[in-house]
């Protein structure tokens, strides 16, 4: 199979999933619907599915106009085309802190079901009210990975970091007032956390997070050999 095709205004990377384990995924903000729609022609064409982000309802009614098993959530702004391929072993557990991190939230949780991973669902349990959070530790702590969204002061992954020995993936979202300055000041906070193996993504990058919480899951799964050859 050819590596990429160059269509001018694109060049389709079919060898993405060979590469990376996963195909393209289609960034579709600042893209038009034909532009759109030709590159879903193309990886559907190769790989029988496809993942489309930021796309607005306009968009996405069009484009399920076009490929009719096509879904559109417009929660996340995401849509899909075709069922994963496979099931990894373990558990992502996205959290976040508020109704108004959900758009983000709910990217990284539906990218994560897409490329293969169970996911499991904790919302509205940021700081403010901490018993909402400490009411879910048997499943927190039980997770595999987990993702965690927050806006305002960005202070509940380090929360979280504190609870459990598993990888914590905090995404910054772009909630919040004035001196929230767009999400800088929580992505400056998750970035300054004392909580020991916590990563951070961009901020309102929910793909992100799922991505790499999936390619740990998918490394766990493949029984990965530690073996160190001294030469």
């Amino acid at each position: 199979m050819e590596k990429f095709e160059d269509l001018g205004f694109s060049k389709v990377d079919y060898d993405r999933e060979k590469r990376q384990g996963f195909p393209e995924v289609i960034y579709g903000e600042g893209k038009s619907i034909e532009q759109i729609h030709l590159i879903m022609s193309k990886l559907i064409e190769k790989h029988g599915r496809v993942m489309v982000t930021r796309v607005d309802k306009e968009k996405g009614q069009l484009l399920i106009e076009a490929f009719p098993l096509s879904k559109y959530d417009s929660v996340s702004s995401i849509l899909l085309y075709g069922e994963p391929k496979q099931q990894f072993a373990g558990e992502i557990m996205v959290l976040c802190a508020g109704t108004s991190d959900l758009f983000v939230a709910e990217e990284a949780a539906i990218t994560a079901e897409w490329m293969g991973c169970k996911v499991n669902r904790l919302y509205d349990v940021g700081v403010a009210g901490i018993d909402r959070l400490l009411a879910y530790r048997d499943q927190i702590t039980t997770a595999s990975v987990l993702i965690v969204v927050a806006g305002m002061e960005g202070a509940l992954p380090s929360v979280v970091g504190g609870l459990v020995q598993r990888p914590v993936i905090a995404v910054p979202t772009s909630v919040g007032y004035g001196a929230h300055l767009q999400g800088l000041t929580p992505l400056l906070a998750m970035l300054s956390s004392c909580a020991s193996g916590m990563s951070v993504v961009n901020i309102d990058n929910g793909f992100g997070a799922a991505y790499q919480a999936t390619l740990i899951l998918k490394l766990a799964s493949e029984g990965v050999n530690n073996e160190i050859t001294i030469s």
